[in-house]
């Protein structure tokens, strides 16, 4: 389900309601989060929606001449702002939306409200639980699979080399937006970029791929300009040689605004990367979440904990996959692990997380074979060297959901560990 479009219709069916004329949408603070991550300005716009306003904002204008689009949370606050609005509409119609359902009794408190009879509707968007499950009819009847979190503890504790995934874990998105306020020498016009999927075709394209293969292509699209400029070409073959490019051609930054911006974003990643040591932190994560050798695991999990350079979290996250394979191995060396975070100066909070891990997800909870003792496969790195300062990683762990999904396919989950519910019909289908 693309949760993204599905709430795109939604807010679309919202405006359509309305009928032609210029609108203003009044939203609360959830809500106004909430259409920023589908909609931008310009396609907005296009539906005749010409304002944006906060329910709780006390300095709107009266404005008889639009169409009031109200979206908000049906919250005790919002419905006394909605009421205090009714009371003194500054708009010439309402159509009121709810994210969710509303008391009679506050339904009752708005229709009271309306003396000058605005409303032309209300509505709650999801009315009914029962619908978020009901899913179009196929031939085949859908499957529901329902995992636990605790079966394999190991995949979110590992370091990603997928585009959208390191710009979540490295840089933080919000609403679609990276804050890079504190990259050393940003813009201005750079210090907060948007990446959406619906608005930026680059990003679409490239979210899944690994991090060189991003690299390379920006790189490409940058030759493809300079083949177009009658003077010279310059070189591309790092990243701070596609940030003088930029910086260098005014006309290409107006050009290709979204590449500048991946240029900045793929930068920055490439510093973290370096910074926090994070190719030789993966090296070690990879190697505990697929080898079975305890004497070089612990001696390069040791010689990291030594390493300043390395941060805290992964420091943490090193000590936790050390803990998660190696549970029960008779010369464990966790306790020395442990001191090794105190001596770095890691807090308390972050070492009890230790522990907090394999009472989650250790052998004792999990009910799969997440850890074989007979998985001694070597780690594979493969490097694509068509930009320095980005190396393209392909790693050798793959998580439990891939081999449950796969097993699931060809009707081989065992039932003790995924019991059965339904016709025995559509289970040997």
């Amino acid at each position: 389900m693309n949760v993204t479009l599905a709430v795109k219709q939604y807010i679309s069916k919202m405006i359509e309601i309305s009928g032609p004329g210029m609108k203003v949408l009044l939203m609360d603070k959830e809500t106004t989060s909430i259409v920023s991550v589908v909609y931008t300005q310009s396609e907005i716009l296009q539906k005749e929606v010409y304002l944006f306003e906060r329910i709780d904002s006390q300095n709107r204008d009266n404005m008889k001449h639009l169409k009031a689009i109200c979206f908000l949370r049906p919250t005790k606050e919002n419905v006394e702002h909605l009421i205090q609005e009714l009371r003194r509409p500054k708009y010439s119609v309402y159509f009121i939306y709810f994210s969710n359902v509303i008391s009679k009794s506050e339904i009752k408190a708005l229709a009271e409200a309306d003396e000058q009879e605005v409303v032309a509707e209300v509505q709650q968007i999801i009315t009914k639980e029962y619908e978020l499950f009901d899913f179009r009819k196929t031939e085949v009847p859908p499957l529901l699979l329902i995992l636990d979190r605790s079966d394999d503890a190991i995949t979110p504790l590992l370091n990603q080399w997928t585009y959208q995934a390191m710009v979540h874990e490295l840089l933080g998105l919000n609403n679609n937006r990276i804050d890079l306020s504190r990259v050393p020498g940003i813009s201005k016009d750079l210090r907060e970029v948007v990446l959406s999927a619906e608005n930026d075709e680059f990003y679409a394209n490239n979210l899944y791929l690994n991090f060189g293969e991003i690299g390379t292509n920006i790189k490409n699209l940058m030759e493809d300009f300079q083949k177009k400029k009658p003077k010279g070409q310059q070189k591309l073959e790092s990243i701070s040689d596609m940030k003088a490019f930029v910086d260098n051609y005014p006309q290409f930054k107006k050009m290709s605004g979204t590449v500048s911006k991946h240029v900045t974003v793929v930068g920055e990643l490439s510093r973290l990367v370096s910074e926090r040591q994070l190719m030789e932190v993966s090296e070690v994560e990879q190697e505990l979440a697929c080898q079975n050798d305890h004497s070089s695991a612990q001696q390069n999990v040791r010689r990291l904990l030594q390493n300043p350079r390395v941060s805290e979290l992964d420091a943490v996250r090193l000590v936790m996959l050390y803990a998660l394979r190696y549970e029960r191995h008779s010369s464990s060396i966790l306790s020395s692990l442990m001191d090794e975070l105190s001596r770095r100066g890691v807090s308390e909070r972050h070492r009890r997380m230790v522990q907090a891990v394999v009472e989650y997800g250790g052998k004792r909870i999990r009910g799969s074979d997440l850890i074989t003792p007979t998985d001694a496969v070597s780690i594979t790195k493969q490097f694509f060297k068509g930009l320095k300062g980005v190396e393209n990683v392909y790693t050798q762990h793959q998580p439990l959901l891939h081999d449950t999904l796969d097993q699931m396919i060809k009707g081989r989950l065992k039932d003790s560990q995924f019991p059965y519910l339904g016709a025995s019909s559509l289970r040997d289908r």
